[in-house]
């Protein structure tokens, strides 16, 4: 069950609020619509509900708001816009990667393809799905942590009527389970024919909120679909007509040659059209909609003795038309119940005491007497309209005088996958980025210690690493540093995190699984280009070559911690500023920048330095160590005193402190 009470976003400028003041229900067991024009604030609402983005008010999934939830996904599956993923990744390793975000099983992948039909396409690419099937996907996505409830912004949109059909199935299938449906939509015919209760939005505010049958009744009219080569002039003669005999007829002209006429019927408009010798090339039935656009006016023309043009009733909610639209005569509410097509999805199952129309959209009403305006109408219906079900009062209001304003709405903090380790193994192996930039690391490294060693005049370390003076950077920590700014850089670029979160974690979790695949995958590359190197050193000029220095301890540590280095470098940098450029940059600055800066710190003239530290620094700690470790602190010291040590400490410390500053700021937003 989902209790909206006083969403309201913060106001744009001079502009109004997006949403104003939206409080409603959504029961469980039932699918509620949540029905407005394109613009109305539909999707602020269920931004503003699920957290996304600062306002006020209180939204309450089964009693909780959304930020009391230890486990979010596994409580409203959430899918808005477009499924976020890398276009690289297959949809059944997108999936599973997500089951580690979420704490399922990796079965629960293959469980939720089945149900939405996408077992045949589990090894297709995300940037190969038609739009039926990323629809697909989404609905999985949001179905995965097995939620009680479903959150979904106009899900059916791009899709054919059979897909569309398939979607809604599967969103009554839910409901009739026990689970709680809400869906955003632009369609009031897909809002009557697909839900049980319409809450209805027109410029950020409520309404109506009423059952699918009575929404079916009052809010939509049958209309009258007519093509003729002479359509002006029909119009005109219908027009006539309606003055005539006194009777309320909306005429819309659309594009082309086509008519859509309001409070008439197919029988009286061929009539028209046979007495006037006018050819008509199409005249049907159609269901109804809410009529002509809002925002175009219509031409009142008071028909004589009826009411005014002032008193004329014009729906609020309706969206938007196109074309010319003429009122003619006095108002009246018409008689007839809109009708799905034949095509569309049966009707939902209702419970024996709502009433029962045709096809289950509502019942035939009798003819009433002139409607008085809207406006008023809407605030009559909204005093008479009680809820569906039971409604406790929101955590902090009393039962009492309502503040006038709703307590406030911040951006609810994104929390880390659940098993973050095996999120980032899933997420780093479910593409091929990695093993196509090792590759090109690896060729690139053998063919500048092939050229290095030709030329001569190269120390042996840097000849098995491919390291040339004139280079800032080897190859393997350049292709390090890369992966490392990858593992973030996709993140913010693909953001298979923040569906449902608004922005890619910020927590240690996660950023502690990065730094240790990235380390593993750095010392991996770091050990196979050397070994790389030694083998074809080896075969191209002999063993002499490719000898390995007696003291190798120091240059082993020294290469596997540079490597190591850069790949932290990378995901620290893409972390902080959000992009894989920038964490390749602030990998390549170490030795561009950080390294001249710590020398000139170091050649500059003192009156004390620090000779002697290491003798000093083996008297104090290293005498204490048991079974030889102090040889590797000792080495684990050189490394840092090195000038290309030092500055990677010292970037790497910078880079740290910024992440957990941007983290923690995020935190006290």
């Amino acid at each position: 069950m989902i209790q909206a009470f006083g969403l309201t976003s913060n106001p744009r400028k001079e502009l109004p609020p997006a949403v104003d003041d939206v409080s409603f229900e959504a029961c469980a067991g039932r699918v509620t619509a949540l029905l407005g024009t394109p613009g109305a604030g539909k999707t602020t609402a269920l931004r503003l509900m699920l957290e996304l983005q600062p306002g006020r008010g209180v939204t309450h999934f089964r009693g909780r708001p959304l930020h009391r939830i230890a486990h979010p996904s596994r409580e409203v599956g959430v899918l808005l816009g477009d499924v976020p993923g890398h276009p690289a990744r297959t949809v059944r390793g997108h999936l599973r990667m997500l089951c580690a975000a979420a704490g399922v099983p990796a079965r629960r992948a293959d469980e939720v393809l089945e149900a939405v039909d996408l077992v045949g396409l589990r090894h297709e690419h995300l940037g190969a799905l038609s739009r039926g099937m990323d629809r697909r996907l989404g609905l999985a996505c949001a179905l995965l942590a097995d939620p009680h409830t479903l959150v979904l912004d106009d899900p059916a949109d791009g899709l054919s009527t059979r897909e569309a059909r398939w979607l809604h199935g599967v969103l009554r299938a839910h409901a009739t389970q026990g689970g709680t449906v809400l869906f955003a939509t632009a369609d009031p015919k897909e809002a009557a024919r697909n839900a049980d209760h319409v809450v209805t939005l027109e410029k950020g505010r409520l309404v109506a909120d009423q059952e699918a049958a009575d929404f079916a009744r009052t809010r939509l009219r049958p209309r009258v679909a007519v093509r003729s080569p002479h359509a002006a002039r029909l119009a005109a003669v219908l027009a006539r007509e309606s003055r005539a005999a006194q009777r309320s007829v909306e005429i819309v002209r659309e594009d082309g040659n086509r008519l859509a006429v309001y409070g008439s019927s197919c029988a009286d408009i061929g009539e028209a059209a046979f007495r006037h010798g006018i050819l008509v090339h199409r005249l049907a039935d159609e269901v109804g909609d809410m009529g002509p656009g809002a925002d175009t006016t219509p031409l009142k023309v008071p028909a004589p003795g009826g009411a005014s043009g002032a008193d004329e009733p014009r729906d609020a909610g309706r969206p938007s038309g196109t074309g010319e639209s003429q009122t003619l005569g006095s108002p009246h509410a018409t008689g007839a119940v809109p009708l799905p097509d034949a095509a569309g999805p049966p009707a939902p199952t209702r419970t024996p005491e709502e009433p029962q129309g045709p096809q289950g959209l509502g019942e035939p009403e009798e003819p009433q007497e002139p409607q008085e305006p809207q406006g008023q109408q809407e605030v009559e219906e909204s005093e008479a309209l009680r809820p569906l079900c039971p409604a406790p009062a929101p955590e902090g209001l009393g039962s009492g005088a309502l503040s006038p304003l709703p307590p406030p709405i911040s951006v609810r903090s994104a929390r880390s996958p659940l098993w973050p380790l095996r999120y980032e193994i899933r997420r780093a192996t479910g593409i091929g980025t990695g093993l196509l930039t090792g590759a090109a690391v690896l060729l690139g490294s053998v063919l500048v210690a092939v050229l290095l060693a030709r030329a001569g005049h190269t120390s042996q370390p840097r000849l098995l690493t491919a390291w040339p003076e004139e280079l800032p950077l080897p190859p393997a920590a350049l292709g390090a540093g890369l992966l490392g700014a990858l593992s973030f850089g996709d993140e913010f670029r693909h953001p298979a995190l923040a569906a449902d979160r608004g922005t890619v974690p910020r927590r240690l979790g996660l950023l502690t699984a990065k730094l240790l695949v990235a380390a593993v995958t750095a010392l991996t590359l770091a050990l196979l280009t050397a070994g790389c190197d030694a083998a074809a050193l080896y075969l191209l000029y002999g063993r002499e070559v490719a000898q390995v220095p007696a003291d190798w301890l120091s240059p082993v540590a020294s290469w596997t911690g540079l490597v190591v280095g850069c790949g932290w470098a990378g995901v620290l940098g893409a972390g902080v500023f959000r992009s894989t450029a920038a964490g390749l940059a602030a990998v390549v600055a170490v030795p561009v920048v950080a390294v001249p800066l710590v020398q000139r710190a170091f050649q500059g003239p003192a009156v004390r330095t620090a000779a002697g530290f290491p003798a000093r620094v083996r008297e104090v700690f290293l005498s204490q160590w048991p079974f030889g470790g102090e040889r590797y602190l000792e080495a684990a010291a050189r490394v840092i005193a090195q000038p290309v040590g030092g500055a990677l400490t010292l970037s790497l410390t910078a880079l740290l402190c910024a992440y957990l500053l941007t983290t923690l700021r995020g935190r006290a937003r």
